[in-house]
């Protein structure tokens, strides 16, 4: 016997405007009620409660920072104040649970929203609005479930204190910039891109020796790039076969973008701009336009170039004759594009291509993450049970030089399998952007930006969606909020993987634990037949 679909729930009809003078719901009134219902019709008609829960969730990540973030070591606010306490002992611990209390009601917000996405209850411009909302507290928060914020103003500062931030680490300079930035970090040069050290180098002129401006002013001129991905989203969600209210809430109003980026202060958000705005350019033919922007992307951070290729299998589609007739064609203009922007922001720092060797910095850091690094601890752990001695860094090594050759032969076999163009080249141009996240050296968290910024567009199933859902909340505390590592802390990463888990399932089931036991109907589900692919 075949089982019968669960019926949507039934959308309650819309009442009667009443128009009468003096009547709470009538704008002419001016009562708040009105005022507050204009206001939010112009903007989606955004679930109130959940936007509130959000927002509460937010507000106490920002109150709980100051004492369990990625804060300064000399707070010119909270320092020397009645309030210093937040930052030490037992304020501190206070502090940590005001920011996983926060953290777990804006998580709970976040899947209440994707109910509501799900069954069509609410659209793009509700999802969008609910995020800002969000992210409100989070724009002016001490850096949380990170130190890279620092990093960045002492590399900001390093040209102007006549030291190559390619050649030299923060530790060189000194000064309080230095003394914030995580010690892993001292002595490491930059592995970013001329275009943002360049940047970094304005922010250090804007707000001087000011470290707490400094970090607002970075994350500020980040948010940029979530600026771009919201305005290029709508149209690439379109053609990339996906639903603009799903991709904005996976990719936008998601903790990880909220929490992650916008609250630890992330260069990754100007690549997760610049890489939709490029694909959105080369499928509406404008080609140099898109390599323009990939390669600014790239002068950001390196791994944004894997996107150069499959923007020029997307010219050459459009050209006519033979495959290889036409790459050469749409490959040669590229190249000199690319060389020709690549090369401005290059002359531009004054220090060549310093950068390059400066890529190899983040492997330092050694974690399961990556899924080579991971193999080659996992085949150590193995090995050491019959052998003594055993070095477990070669093993990394050997194992990171596999993850390369496989991703070398993916990314050939992705850019192969796209030949033809289109949106199937920034398809998987996306896959081995993630790819490239979880098999290079080093993976972190908000990596996997690279890749998912473009695959949020495409059509997604609701099991898809769960386990979306799992990963980003799983990905949100694998670090604790004063940006040190959680990886290896087994019980308090199961109990994340429990908290992901039943996220997951509250997703498409309400009442997961059943609680609730008899208060809705056996079978009933808020998600419609129209929700059940994502689309």
């Amino acid at each position: 016997m075949t089982a019968q679909p669960s019926p949507p729930i039934p959308r309650p009809a819309a009442p009667e405007p009443v128009t009468a003078a003096g009547d709470p719901s009538d704008p002419r009134s001016g009562s708040p009620r009105s005022r507050w219902g204009t206001l939010t019709a112009r903007r989606g008609d955004p679930p109130r409660r959940t936007l509130l829960l959000g927002l509460a969730g937010t507000v106490l990540m920002f109150l709980g920072a100051p004492g369990a973030g990625g804060i300064p070591v000399r707070d010119p606010i909270l320092g020397n104040s009645p309030l210093s306490f937040w930052r030490y002992g037992h304020g501190a611990m206070i502090a940590g649970i005001v920011v996983y209390t926060g953290l777990a009601l804006m998580v709970w917000a976040w899947v209440r929203l994707g109910r509501d996405v799900l069954a069509h209850r609410v659209g793009g411009r509700a999802v969008l609005t609910t995020a800002c909302v969000w992210m409100i507290p989070m724009l002016v928060t001490p850096p949380l479930f990170t130190r890279d914020p620092y990093s960045y103003l002492a590399q900001g500062a390093l040209p102007l204190a006549g030291y190559d931030p390619y050649r030299f680490g923060p530790d060189t300079m000194g000064g309080i910039f230095t003394d914030n930035v995580h010690f892993f970090w001292q002595d490491t040069p930059a592995p970013y891109g001329p275009l943002f050290i360049l940047l970094a180098q304005g922010i250090v002129l804007l707000v001087g020796q000011n470290v707490l401006l400094g970090v607002i002013a970075m994350r500020l001129m980040l948010v940029s790039g979530l600026v771009l991905l919201v305005a290029v989203l709508p149209a690439l969600t379109r053609r990339l076969g996906g639903r603009p209210a799903v991709a904005l809430w996976i990719a936008v109003a998601n903790p990880v973008m909220v929490v992650h980026m916008v609250g630890g202060v992330h260069n990754d958000l100007l690549v997760v701009g610049l890489l939709p705005l490029a694909a959105l350019l080369a499928l509406r033919d404008r080609f140099l336009w898109a390599i323009v922007v990939a390669s600014l992307a790239m002068a950001v951070k390196a791994s944004a170039g894997l996107i150069l290729p499959f923007l020029v299998l997307v010219w050459a589609a459009k050209l006519t004759g033979p495959f290889w007739s036409r790459l050469m064609r749409a490959g040669l203009p590229s190249v000199a594009v690319f060389g020709a922007v690549f090369g401005a922001c290059t002359w531009a720092t004054g220090y060549g291509l310093g950068w390059l060797p400066a890529l190899s910095a983040p492997s330092m850091i050694v974690n399961w993450l990556s899924w080579s690094t991971g193999a080659g601890q996992v085949a150590h752990a193995v090995a050491g049970m019959f052998v003594d001695g055993l070095n477990q860094q070669a093993f990394v090594e050997v194992f990171r030089a596999i993850g390369a050759g496989v991703l070398g032969v993916l990314v050939v076999a992705l850019w192969w399998l796209a030949r033809d163009g289109g949106t199937i080249a920034i398809r998987n141009a996306a896959i081995a952007l993630a790819l490239a996240a979880v098999l290079a050296p080093t993976t972190l968290p908000w990596y996997l930006s690279w890749g998912f910024c473009l695959l949020a567009m495409t059509a997604w199933s609701a099991r898809g969606l769960q386990w979306a859902v799992f990963g980003s909340i799983w990905l949100m505390i694998v670090y604790f909020p004063d940006g040190e590592t959680a990886l290896y802390a087994p019980p308090y990463l199961l109990l994340c993987a429990a908290a992901g888990l039943l996220a997951a399932v509250a997703l498409l089931r309400p009442d997961p634990l059943g609680l609730r036991a008899g208060r809705h109907p056996a079978g009933s589900s808020p998600v419609t037949d129209g929700a059940r692919d994502g689309g």
